[in-house]
C-alpha cells in the first residue's frame, strides 16, 4: 500500500513538474516572441521591452515627457531594426568587442559621470536597467559606431582647400570658439520630388516649433516626432564647439537665445529645428612643450640577441661619456637609418609623436646630457635633448579642429542618408501586434518608387 502511495506521489510530482515546465516554456515563448524579422536576424519582444525600459527610465530621470506608449514602441522598434542591420554587418565584417575593452568603456562612462562602477550600476537599477543589459547595449553601440565609421567614413573626403575656406570664413565671422549644448529635431521628407510631401513635412516642423514656443518640452518633441538617429535621446547632440556646428545651423546657433528654438531650417533631406540648451567658453591659445632631440637606436634581430643589443648600447653610452661625438656615433652605429644618416636628428618633437617609453625618457632628460639606455618596442635608445621650447600651436590646433568639424558635418549628413539606405534595402517583416506596420512600410516603398 505504501509503495503504491509513494508511486502515486512520485507520478503526481512528475506530472506537476512537467506541467510547470510546459507553463514556463509557454511563458518564455510569449515573452520571447518575434516582433520583427530583419534580414538574417530577429527582434524579440524581450529586446523591445528592455530597450523601452532603458529609454523610459532615462527620459523620466531627465524629466522629459513621453509620447503615447504605442508611438514610443514603434519608434523603439524601428531603432532596433536599424541597429540589427548594422550588427549583422559588424558580424559579417568580423568586428568584435572584447570584455576588457567593454569593461574599460564602462569604467570610463562611470568616471565621466563622477561615479564608481557600483554607483553606476545602482543608477542603472533606478532607471530599470540591469548591469548586464547595459553591458550588451553599450557593446552594441560600440559595434554600430565602428560599422558607421567604416561604411560612412569611407564616403567622406576633405581637401586642404575646404579647411582653408572654413578657417577664412571663421575669421571673417569673428568667431571666438564658443561651445554650445544642442538639441535637434529632424523632419524627413519622404518623397523630396513630391511637392505635397515637402509641404507636409514643412507644416509638421512649423507646428512642432509653435508647440515648443508655447511650452512643450523640446526633448519630448524630439522623442515623439524627430526622424534623426538621436531622437530617442531627446535629440541631444552634446557639446559642440562653434567650429564643429553642422553647416545648416552654424549661421543660426550663435544668435540663438538659450532655450529658444530656431526657425524651421530646410535642406535637401528635410526640415530641422535646433535649440541651444546651454553655452560656454571661447578659444584659448594652445601651447605645447617641444623637444629638439637626437637618438641612437640599437635593435635586436635574428643576428643580434637582446643581451648583445643591450651590451652594445651600453658600450656606446660609455664612449659618449668619455667624450665621443654623438652625431658621429649615430651615423656609424644607429639602426635607425633615416635619423642615423643625419647624426640621429629627430628635429622638434611634439607630445604624442613618440612611443611612451621614448617620450618619458625625452621628458626626463636634462638638456645637453645623454639619457638612457631606454628600451622601447623598437629596441634600445640613447637620447640627447639639445633644446626645449614652448611652442604656440594654436594655428595647427585650429586647422585640426576645422578638419574635424568639416568631417563631422559631412558625417552627420551621410549617416542619415546611409541609415535610410540600409533600412530600405533590408528585408523586414513585422509580426504579431506590429503586423500592421508592414502595410505602412509597403506604402512608403510605393511612394518612394
Amino acid at each position: 500500500m505504501k509503495a503504491t502511495v509513494r508511486h502515486g506521489l512520485t507520478l503526481l510530482l512528475a506530472l506537476t513538474m512537467m506541467a510547470l515546465s510546459v507553463a514556463a516554456q509557454a511563458e518564455r515563448k510569449v515573452l520571447d516572441r518575434v516582433v520583427a524579422i530583419v534580414d538574417d536576424g530577429v527582434v524579440l519582444q524581450t529586446d523591445l521591452e528592455a530597450r523601452l525600459n532603458t529609454i523610459i527610465g532615462r527620459l523620466s530621470t531627465q524629466g522629459t515627457g513621453l509620447p503615447p506608449r504605442k508611438m514610443l514602441e514603434e519608434r523603439v522598434l524601428e531603432q532596433l531594426i536599424v541597429e540589427s542591420v548594422q550588427l549583422q554587418m559588424a558580424d559579417k565584417m568580423g568586428m568584435r568587442i572584447s570584455d576588457n575593452e567593454l569593461n574599460e568603456t564602462l569604467g570610463n562612462i562611470a568616471a565621466s559621470n563622477g561615479l564608481t562602477l557600483a554607483q553606476f550600476e545602482g543608477q542603472l537599477a533606478e532607471e530599470g536597467v540591469t548591469y548586464r543589459q547595459a553591458r550588451e547595449q553599450i557593446r552594441n553601440e560600440m559595434l554600430t559606431s565602428r560599422v558607421q565609421q567604416s561604411r560612412v567614413g569611407n564616403r567622406i573626403r576633405i581637401t586642404d582647400r575646404e579647411v582653408e575656406n572654413y578657417l577664412q570664413a571663421q575669421k571673417a565671422s569673428g568667431s571666438q570658439g564658443a561651445e554650445y549644448r544642442l538639441a535637434y529635431i529632424f523632419i524627413q521628407v519622404d518623397d523630396p520630388g513630391n511637392e505635397a510631401s515637402v509641404n507636409e513635412a514643412r507644416d509638421t516642423a512649423e507646428r512642432l516649433r509653435e508647440q515648443i514656443l508655447e511650452g512643450r518640452d523640446f526633448r519630448e518633441v524630439a522623442v515623439a516626432e524627430s526622424d534623426a538617429s538621436n531622437a530617442l535621446e531627446g535629440g541631444d547632440m552634446g557639446w559642440r564647439a562653434e567650429s564643429q556646428l553642422p553647416s545648416l545651423v552654424a549661421p543660426v546657433v550663435p544668435n540663438l537665445e538659450v532655450g529658444t528654438p530656431s526657425e524651421v531650417l530646410e535642406n535637401n533631406s528635410g526640415f530641422h529645428l535646433v535649440m541651444v540648451m546651454d553655452k560656454r567658453g571661447g578659444e584659448q591659445q594652445t601651447f605645447i612643450e617641444q623637444h629638439k632631440a637626437r637618438h641612437i637606436l640599437i635593435r635586436p634581430s635574428e643576428a643580434v640577441t637582446e643581451a648583445e643589443a643591450e651590451r652594445k648600447i651600453r658600450d656606446i653610452y660609455q664612449q659618449l661619456q668619455n667624450g665621443a661625438d654623438f652625431e658621429a656615433l649615430a651615423r656609424k652605429e644607429s639602426d635607425d637609418s633615416v635619423s642615423g644618416s643625419d647624426g640621429g636628428n629627430l628635429g622638434w618633437v611634439s607630445p604624442g609623436q613618440m612611443v611612451p617609453e621614448f617620450e618619458k625618457g625625452m621628458i626626463d632628460a636634462e638638456v645637453g646630457e645623454v639619457y638612457g639606455p631606454v628600451r622601447s618596442q623598437f629596441g634600445w635608445h640613447l637620447i640627447l635633448v639639445e633644446e626645449r621650447r614652448n611652442q604656440d600651436v594654436t594655428a595647427e590646433s585650429r586647422a585640426s579642429k576645422a578638419r574635424q568639424a568639416i568631417y563631422m558635418r559631412k558625417f552627420e549628413t551621410e549617416l542619415q542618408n546611409w541609415l535610410r539606405e540600409i533600412r530600405d534595402e533590408a528585408f523586414i517583416e513585422f509580426k504579431g501586434e506590429y503586423a500592421d506596420m508592414n502595410e505602412s512600410s509597403e506604402e512608403e516603398d510605393e511612394e518612394a518608387s
